[in-house]
């Protein structure tokens, strides 16, 4: 089965694709990429929607390794409304 992992930074990403046995987990699929141990990674997602390390994974996933927001979207939407054009 096929997934893919990203990782993204500010100013750059990292993608890699692997192909996994069936019924695989997202925790496998970290080790089999040699991203088990990122520093900075506070939760992950597929597709977006939350997922556990034990999560099963799927034909076609991609894996989305989040981390801590920088500043609050709120704050951050405000401070651009406040700047003038």
């Amino acid at each position: 089965m096929k997934i893919e992992l990203v990782m993204a930074w500010p100013r750059r990403h990292e993608a890699v694709a692997l192909d996994l046995p069936e019924n695989a987990t997202l925790r496998q699929a970290l080790e089999a990429a040699g991203w088990a141990r990122i520093e900075g990674v506070n939760g992950y997602a597929i597709f977006g929607i939350n997922a556990e390390a034990s999560t099963v994974l799927h034909e076609g996933d991609r894996i989305e390794l989040l981390r801590p927001l920088q500043i609050d979207p709120k704050d951050a939407r405000r401070r651009r409304a406040a700047k003038p054009r």
